[in-house]
């Protein structure tokens, strides 16, 4: 009977060897011996102002957050993280079925370009464009309607989400 468990189990451990699992952080090849990185205030070629402190702010926390880097100051990191926000798009998507003349759903995209380079040598590890996409609805109610406010409020998520999309290429390479 011991014998019976104790060849399940070697079996089933190399069963489960060969599957591919890893534990731990797999990092991109060119960014195998970044361990830190920093990350600067993005230039914003937009004319939305304070935009560019809250996609850094958003890239900062979801790359604590997802942990395979750890933050710290541009003269100490492995590597520095720049971006310059491109542009923001407001896409229509839905109109009211009442009246087709009048948008009821939007889509704002972020877009960001962003270059991650070795702080000591100054080579390029890696360049991207990332976008943060976020619907949102404009209030129904024609008379309060303010479509600006609506957009507002929306610009942190689609930062957000333009951050975890950088994450993702910078911390997995996808």
């Amino acid at each position: 009977m011991r014998i019976l468990i104790f060849i399940t189990l070697v079996s089933l451990s190399l069963f489960l060897v060969g599957c591919g699992y890893t534990l731990g952080e797999i990092k991109p090849t060119i960014m195998r011996r970044v361990n830190t990185i920093s990350v600067e205030t993005f230039k914003n070629d937009t004319l939305i102002p304070r935009l560019e402190s809250q996609t850094a702010d958003a890239l900062a926390k979801q790359f604590q957050q997802d942990g395979t880097y750890r933050i710290e100051t541009p003269d100490r990191a492995d590597a520095n993280l720049s971006g310059t926000i491109i542009s923001v798009k407001r896409q229509p998507m839905r109109v009211y079925a009442s009246n087709v003349m009048q948008t009821s759903e939007f889509e704002l995209i972020l877009i960001v370009d962003y270059s991650v380079k070795d702080r000591l040598t100054g080579a390029l590890l890696m360049k991207g464009r990332a976008e943060g996409h976020v619907p949102f609805f404009v209030n129904s109610d024609n008379i309060n309607s303010d479509l600006m406010t609506d957009q507002n409020i929306n610009y942190p998520i689609a930062a957000q989400r333009a951050a975890e999309a950088i994450v993702g290429k910078v911390s997995e390479g996808w």
